[in-house]
């Protein structure tokens, strides 16, 4: 689904370097939760396309909790990029703060190099990513504030140098500070404290 545009892209910058692997109990009572979060935000996500190929898109807010948005990106509705074991979001006013466990080698398997700029980025470690993130009048914009690859901060040279080798030739959109049309007559798109409010038009 092309939206998700937010969500995709700190998946991939956030993510493609993010920390702490999102643990599920497992207790039933528990992962029956999960999968009607997941649902709910499936179902959601079904509302924002559907109303989006309207000729007039109903412009009542779509808002995602928080929890909905965890489990839908912890779903089989999700495949993650390679590399990405586990991604989990937090939200706050205008920032996303996104917490996964990484294999490094995996993301750089295409395309060894010994810079030592890239010594941080192998093995499969915890990353933690903060990134500012609005979006209006039909386009979204995230900015990368920091990294920390297991509590230790990632200089911001070999971040740049990292996301230009490997992940901007993936994902040509990408980079610290990117920007991207938001599909399906998305107009707003806003983070809150735990949660994502969708407004189309």
């Amino acid at each position: 689904m092309k939206f998700k545009a937010i969500l995709t892209s700190t998946l991939l910058i956030g993510c493609a370097l993010v920390a702490q692997t999102a643990q599920r109990p497992a207790a039933s009572q528990t992962e029956r939760m999960y999968q009607s979060s997941a649902q709910s935000a499936q179902r959601k996500f079904m509302h924002i396309v559907e109303n989006g190929r309207r000729s007039a898109p109903d412009q009542t807010p779509t808002v995602l909790s928080e929890n909905e948005v965890n489990a839908y990106v912890a779903s089989s509705y999700v495949k993650l990029p390679t590399g990405v074991q586990s991604v989990r979001f937090r939200g706050r006013p205008g920032v996303i703060d996104a917490m996964a466990r990484v294999d490094f080698d995996q993301i750089t398997a295409s395309r060894r190099e010994s810079n030592p700029l890239l010594m941080l980025f192998s093995g499969v470690h915890d990353v933690h990513v903060v990134a500012n993130a609005a979006a209006s009048g039909g386009r979204a914009r995230v900015e990368i504030q920091s990294v920390d690859i297991d509590g230790v901060s990632v200089p911001r040279m070999a971040l740049e140098f990292f996301i230009s080798h490997y992940l901007t030739p993936k994902y040509p959109d990408i980079g610290m500070t990117s920007t991207f049309n938001l599909a399906y007559r998305i107009d707003k798109a806003t983070v809150g404290n735990g949660t994502l409010t969708v407004t189309q038009k």
